[in-house]
């Protein structure tokens, strides 16, 4: 089908918009489709066996956020993603249909191929909290469609998290250590980190917290100098669990702060080597006194 019909009045739109449909009409030919856009831009009817309309709203922002050699990849993602999820019920476009689906989980940001490709925020350094709905991460150009920004949608998702979601809480000990083990459902138990003191106290120092998979949460609380002894225990734990991260944490303030802890063995001993961030460094010299 000819991208651009006679019987229409010259196209006014961005030649960024044009370029694009371009692309897209090269793709959905490849997939065996004709298509049909819709005169402004928003969408295009793929026809084959059945017709299929997909937004291009998403799409459209998320290619003004890239560079021109990257449009290819989105464009062939987006068309066979919109293919191969044609059966659906579910529009992850229409934010009204993805709205109580909406949920986070947390990644290691190394097992993140391409951070570009997902929706999320970042909890430290080394760990992002991803937007989701369902079982899979949303795609930027879906979380383009909506009427309001990804950073909105996270709360939105966060809010999910903290009014249907649950965890289970017991304490137990590591080595001797006491710590309290809070387990939910969902992968997003990092996420109740927020509102930790509705399941146990949380001192004015906060917390240290290890995550050793995304149902799990670790804490001991920053009360006094045994928690030098509890940042070794929760280390050498996340170590052997192997699991989302193998780091001690320190939840203050509403932010999780890396406490970098090296496991280092030399002549047959093995050691922990902390370097405490300079705000914990901070507490740990005062608790000491």
């Amino acid at each position: 089908m000819n991208l651009f019909r006679r019987d229409r009045e010259p196209s006014r739109r961005p030649v960024e918009d044009v370029d694009l449909d371009s692309l897209l009409a090269l793709v959905a030919e490849s997939l065996g489709y004709s298509y049909d856009f819709a005169l402004d831009g928003s969408s295009v009817t793929l026809s084959g066996e059945s017709d299929l309309v997909v937004r291009l709203t998403g799409l459209r922002r998320e290619a003004g956020r890239r560079a021109r050699e990257d449009w290819p990849m989105l464009v062939s993602e987006h068309l066979a993603h919109a293919v191969a999820t044609a059966g659906d019920r579910l529009d992850v476009c229409d934010l009204e249909q993805a709205r109580p689906l909406l949920r986070t989980r947390v990644e290691s940001v190394d097992d993140v191929p391409d951070l570009t490709r997902v929706v999320g925020r970042h909890l430290s350094a080394d760990l992002v909290e991803l937007l989701t709905v369902g079982s899979r991460a949303v795609r930027p150009e879906e979380a383009g469609c909506w009427p309001v920004a990804a950073v909105r949608a996270l709360d939105l998702a966060v809010a999910n998290v903290r009014r249907e979601d649950r965890l289970w809480v017991e304490a137990i000990e590591l080595s001797g250590t006491p710590v309290t083990r809070l387990t939910g459902m969902t992968p997003s138990a990092a996420t109740h980190l927020r509102w930790l003191g509705d399941h146990l106290r949380v001192p004015s120092d906060g917390v240290l917290v290890v995550l050793p998979d995304p149902y799990t949460l670790l804490v001991h609380p920053v009360d006094g100098i045994g928690v030098v002894r509890a940042i070794e225990r929760l280390r050498v734990h996340a170590e052997r669990t192997d699991g989302l991260s193998s780091q001690v944490y320190w939840w203050h303030g509403g932010r999780l702060t890396l406490i970098k802890a090296d496991i280092v063995t030399r002549r047959g001993q093995t050691r922990l080597v902390v370097a405490p961030p300079p705000e914990f460094a901070k507490v740990l010299a005062r608790l000491a006194v």
